[in-house]
Formats: C-alpha cells, sequence, structure tokens
C-alpha cells in the first residue's frame, strides 16, 4: 500500500542522494497508478525527484523533468523493465494511462515518462 495512490508511495520518488526531495507531481502519480492499475503488475520506481546534484550525478540534462519546475514539484519517473513482454506491456499501459511523453533506455533498462507540458508531445524518444 502506498501513501501516494494505491500502489505507490513518496519514499520511491525522493531523491536518491539523500537531500530529502520528494515533491512529486500529483498528475504524475495518478497516471502512474491509472497506468499500474492497467498494466496489472508492480511498477518498480528506478528515479523520480532529483536535486540539481544528483541530477548532473545521472548524466542529465539541466532541464529535466526529474528537477522541481517552476511550481516546486517534479514531473517525471523512470520505471525499470525486463524481457520485451513487459516493455510493450508497460508502454501500452502508460499510454493507456494518457501519457504523450515516454523515453526508453534500452542499455539500461528504463522507460522514462513524465506529465511536463513545456516540452515536445507526442513523442517517444530513445536514449
Amino acid at each position: 500500500m502506498g501513501d501516494l495512490s494505491a500502489n505507490f508511495s513518496r519514499s520511491e520518488f525522493r531523491c536518491k542522494c539523500g537531500c530529502g526531495l520528494d515533491a512529486i507531481s500529483s498528475t504524475l502519480i495518478k497516471k502512474l497508478q491509472l497506468a499500474r492499475d492497467n498494466y496489472g503488475r508492480i511498477m518498480h520506481i528506478t528515479s523520480g525527484c532529483r536535486c540539481m546534484k544528483n541530477n548532473a550525478k545521472a548524466g542529465s540534462f539541466s532541464t529535466s523533468s526529474h528537477l522541481p519546475g517552476k511550481d516546486g514539484v517534479c514531473l517525471a519517473a523512470d520505471i525499470s523493465y525486463g524481457a520485451g513482454g513487459d516493455l510493450y506491456g508497460l508502454i501500452k499501459a502508460l499510454q493507456f494511462a494518457g501519457f504523450t511523453r515516454i523515453g526508453i533506455n534500452f542499455a539500461k533498462h528504463f522507460i522514462h515518462c513524465d506529465v511536463d507540458d513545456t516540452k515536445p508531445q507526442p513523442t517517444i524518444f530513445s536514449y
């Protein structure tokens, strides 16, 4: 049981550096929960909120949706995936939930999704 939704907890989205940043978008959580309900399987969050230091360590851009935006909340999550069927099912569930920005990292086996309306969409990208 989560404290943000039925299946997601704030601790999953907290910055991994230990700084305590955990201000995650409620819109992102609602869409993730809808995707989780549709997917019917556990979704492992590998990255949610990031401070500037941790974002740089992750090799990401200063415009990353993982950083707090103008309203102070983070707008992105990365979700790990396993075999090819997981990737297809997870993307399908994210699209069902209304995500229009999805990134796939094939080398590190994670999917990025965000609700950042300042970035181009609809799009699926890889990196």
